[in-house]
């Protein structure tokens, strides 16, 4: 389900006017997440990490109205629920986009996402089944700790889903760390929401 916002008494609207006319209208920024609690609490409860972060990455998202926008012919609609297109590797080091339904219980979400995992890695190819744009672009990069993060877009296709990506989970004294890219579309939200976001994501990382 989804609300279309009345542009008209948005306080955004000049903001939305100025960007959403850009070739590139994406901005990015790249931070640390201390993750050291969430795979503690992750391993104790069996549910693989990959899965325990993705599922927080979620529920920030969800919980922020603004990472819910879309942009549809010109006009925003505010979805209901956003959920996920996760990048999963195959044996052959190829990967698909999959489908991953956003549920605020973790024990639901955790069995929908190990399914959509088999069934990525079991079937060719890079688009295997078709979704919608209430979604989040992920991906994880367990192999590298970057500190900037760039994504392939096409300029003349129709994107406004925000891309979140992780590093490699580093550890020092203790500490367990991952670097995280959020990229979002600037008619849509600005920094200060992006802001929202990674600070609600530490918190539930940390909960």
């Amino acid at each position: 389900m989804r609300t279309k916002l009345d542009l008209d008494n948005w306080n955004r609207k000049e903001h939305f006017l100025f960007f959403k006319q850009m070739e590139e209208p994406f901005f990015g920024i790249t931070t640390s997440i201390d993750c050291t609690k969430a795979y503690a609490k992750a391993k104790e409860s069996g549910i693989s990490f990959f899965t325990y972060y993705l599922h927080a990455t979620l529920s920030a998202v969800n919980a922020i109205e603004s990472f819910r926008y879309r942009i549809v012919e010109g006009e925003v609609f505010i979805y209901d629920q956003v959920d996920a297109s996760a990048t999963i590797m195959r044996d052959d080091q190829t990967f698909g986009f999959s489908y991953m339904p956003y549920s605020p219980d973790i024990t639901i979400f955790a069995k929908t996402t190990a399914e959509e995992i088999q069934r990525i890695q079991n079937t060719p190819g890079l688009i295997t089944r078709g979704f919608g744009i209430n979604l989040i672009h992920f991906s994880s990069l367990p192999w590298v700790n970057f500190t900037s993060l760039s994504h392939g877009r096409s300029f003349t296709f129709p994107d406004s889903c925000p891309k979140i990506s992780f590093g490699k989970m580093m550890e020092e004294n203790g500490k367990k760390t991952m670097a995280m890219s959020v990229h979002a579309h600037h008619a849509l939200l600005d920094g200060y929401h992006v802001g929202q976001f990674v600070d609600l994501l530490q918190s539930l990382m940390d909960s």
